[in-house]
């Protein structure tokens, strides 16, 4: 069987678009949260959330002026002119991306692949042009609405700024999408003929009504912070009351582990596996059981026993149901082992970039691992007593990791995990 590798990384985020910065934030135990600016709606109980709304595009683009061929970066100023937001952070990241990982725009391109994560992603331009639509004059929409409403307009739009002709599409599973791209990018590199990979997780562009909804169901903050934004998200911790919805964008470039040899890449980590299943459930209730069940499975098909695992990356979402039931699992796949993880929560200080959230944490691990050193949970000022596991608390930690788990658990009981090595080096 094929083995596949991570040789390029990108993210942008509320804690930096750079992966030094990204990773620096994280050891100091930075929050990136704070009010939503994109909107002012006091009837919105939703009030905070990683917002980056200001996000420069246009300066980032600019950046890429003389790094990317000539024809490359016409491609993208005239596609990213009319984008829309979120559309415009995809093409970004898989750029600087490819750039990472040092490959040649002049390469054999259709045997390389183009994987989307993510649903519904340009939320708040669809309902923007909605209410001209209704309120104003129907021809003033945007002109291009009926294609850049598509959430493929995002694959189609990297594939043609990279040049990439392999198969490309977009995946989508709610919380855990990027992760179940990133099982499709392994597929296509193992049984579909591509050297390459580009898995982007795509940034939710919220609208002030699908964040009302989210409230109304009681899955995010919205009560005790709005004051301390930098204080809302809180996994493990007893005044946890729900996630803080984050905007937020990466992307992975997959390679072919032979393919990554030959032109002496520079390998941040091996996918060992990576396996999805559902809990027979639409509502959002978090499953022990599922996700006993998905990680189980992801041991038993990467042939790794459960002690040699040494670090989770959790979903930990700050939610008062969702944080101790991963943790249920855990011991339960885990057992006696449990106690020797080292485990923690990327979206203390992220929030929850949602769709993507699986690509910008698996970076985050990848980075930790990298470095030998592994970011705190942060904001645990009074320990949830059924948390009686090592959670990273409040500091940074020494570790050099060797294999770790990715957890992601979406909307509609879609649990997705994969688990990654360290290699020393080609």
């Amino acid at each position: 069987m094929k083995r596949v590798v991570v040789t390029g990384m990108s993210v942008i985020s509320p804690l930096g678009d750079s992966l030094a910065g990204f990773y620096e934030n994280l050891i100091a135990g930075k929050s990136g949260i704070k009010r939503w600016q994109f909107f002012n709606d006091s009837r919105v109980y939703s009030k905070v959330g990683g917002d980056l709304s200001d996000y420069d595009a246009k300066a980032r683009l600019a950046s890429f002026e003389g790094v990317i061929p000539d024809a490359n970066f016409a491609r993208a100023r005239k596609l990213m002119r009319g984008a829309p937001w979120s559309t415009r952070l995809s093409v970004l990241t898989s750029i600087d991306a490819w750039l990472n990982a040092g490959l040649s725009f002049d390469r054999d391109m259709t045997r390389c692949a183009t994987l989307l994560a993510g649903h519904n992603l340009n939320e708040n331009y669809l309902l923007t042009n909605h209410k001209t639509f209704m309120e104003s004059e129907p021809d003033w929409i945007d002109a291009q609405a009926a294609l850049l409403d598509l959430d493929t307009d995002h694959a189609s739009s990297i594939s043609e700024v990279l040049g990439s002709r392999g198969a490309s599409y977009t995946l989508g599973g709610a919380c855990a999408s990027a992760n179940i791209a990133l099982r499709s990018g392994i597929d296509e590199i193992r049984y579909h003929g591509h050297d390459v990979a580009v898995v982007t997780g795509a940034a939710l562009e919220f609208s002030p009504m699908g964040l009302h909804a989210m409230a109304l169901l009681n899955a995010i903050t919205t009560n005790s912070f709005n004051d301390t934004p930098e204080l809302a998200s809180r996994p493990y911790d007893l005044r946890r009351e729900g996630f803080v919805p984050s905007h937020g964008a990466g992307t992975l470039i997959l390679e072919n582990y032979d393919h990554a040899v030959a032109r002496g890449a520079r390998i941040y980590g091996e996918v060992l596996g990576c396996v999805a299943m559902s809990d027979a459930n639409h509502m959002p209730n978090p499953s022990t059981e599922g996700q006993v069940a998905t990680v189980r499975r992801l041991l038993q098909e990467a042939n790794i026993a459960p002690e040699q695992v040494d670090f989770v990356s959790a979903h930990a979402t700050s939610t008062p149901q969702g944080d101790v039931a991963e943790l249920r699992a855990i011991k339960e796949v885990f057992g006696s082992h449990a106690k020797n993880l080292f485990i923690n929560a990327p979206k203390s200080m992220l929030g929850h970039t949602c769709w993507s959230a699986p690509v910008v944490e698996t970076i985050a691990a990848l980075l930790q691992m990298q470095h030998g050193r592994l970011h705190p949970s942060i904001n645990i000022d009074q320990l949830d007593p059924e948390v009686d596991l090592n959670v990273c608390a409040n500091s940074s930690v020494l570790h050099q990791t060797r294999i770790f788990l990715k957890n992601s658990f979406g909307f509609g009981g879609i649990n997705c995990c994969a688990l990654w090595q360290k290699l020393e080096r080609v």
